[in-house]
């Protein structure tokens, strides 16, 4: 049931990010090959399961934050933003070894990986007034 002060849109956003949080903290374990990317490099190792338990913490509370309505959602929000843009350029200017992605799944994965967390900084800068 949807919290009516929280709404639909903070609702898919708040476990869209708890999604998000549960991937990072099962990167460790190489279940599909996936690697946490810090500042455009593909992790390994120890620096791998590190950084995406912290980041998977840091995304548990950003749903939490949007699901209980809470103000620190709003400053991880605008923290997270700027970092997805960073870190996709990065990642970009350093990924050119290896298979590249169809043009249509690239341009995807920009608008999604952008998208989300530009539209969640709008809809809690909007509702800034509703957060405790």
């Amino acid at each position: 049931m949807v919290n009516q002060r929280r709404g639909t849109t903070l609702t898919i956003f708040a476990i869209l990010f708890g999604l998000l949080a549960l991937s990072n903290f099962l990167k460790p374990f190489h279940l599909n090959d996936a690697a946490f990317v810090f500042l455009g490099t593909k992790m390994t190792g120890a620096a791998n399961a590190i950084l995406a338990i912290l980041f998977g913490i840091l995304f548990a509370a950003y749903a939490y934050g949007i699901w209980a309505m809470r103000k620190f959602a709003l400053q991880i929000a605008y923290i997270y933003f700027p970092w997805v843009v960073l870190n996709m350029i990065l990642f970009g200017m350093k990924s050119h070894a290896g298979p590249q992605p169809s043009p249509g799944s690239a341009i995807l994965s920009i608008a999604i990986g952008i998208g989300v967390p530009l539209a969640a900084v709008i809809v809690l800068n909007r509702r800034k007034a509703d957060l405790a």
